[in-house]
């Protein structure tokens, strides 16, 4: 019977110096609140995250912002004013410096307005200016322009450039 008790009373010290150990080791309730970056540039990121004694990791870079400074700071995980502890990882997501370039597809000229329009629209573009051109076939795509210059297939412009369309007007 006593040592029943003994081994009730080392266990129960046990598991209460376990619990102690880790409150300390794990720096239990000692947390920081994370700061928000959002439109910050990376230098300016790091020595705010110094201060805190937190870290950073860049995910990835999104699509790009036009709101948003190059190369600033989009979104971040966790989220500002959240509660962490010192050392933690603070995962951001980047601005890039500008749109990225889309390629024009095969097969836009000759055809009808109609499928042309929503296919550049679908890719990023915009539909600037409609100019008519003499031609038989009236409502088809006769070329293409960007800043009054002609493009053709394969041609890369920034996702967001308006395109001219040369359409014919069926007076031939």
């Amino acid at each position: 019977m006593l040592q029943l008790i003994l081994a009730v009373l080392v266990l129960v010290v046990l598991v209460f110096s376990t619990l102690k150990y880790l409150d300390i080791a794990t720096d239990h309730n000692e947390t920081v609140s994370v700061p928000d970056l959002s439109k910050f540039q990376l230098d300016i990121v790091d020595k705010k995250l110094e201060e805190m004694n937190l870290r950073r990791e860049i995910l990835d870079s999104a699509n790009f912002n036009p709101n948003y400074p190059p190369y600033s700071v989009l979104d971040q995980v966790p989220k500002p004013g959240k509660q962490v502890k010192e050392n933690r990882k603070i995962y951001l997501t980047l601005n890039p410096s500008g749109y990225i370039n889309v390629e024009i597809p095969e097969n836009l000229i000759r055809k009808t307005r109609r499928q042309v329009e929503p296919t550049l629209i679908a890719l990023g573009f915009q539909i600037g200016e409609i100019i008519k051109k003499r031609d038989i076939a009236k409502g088809a795509i006769l070329e293409l322009r960007h800043n009054g210059e002609t493009i053709k297939a394969g041609d890369k412009l920034p996702k967001t450039s308006t395109i001219d369309l040369v359409v014919g007007d069926g007076s031939l």
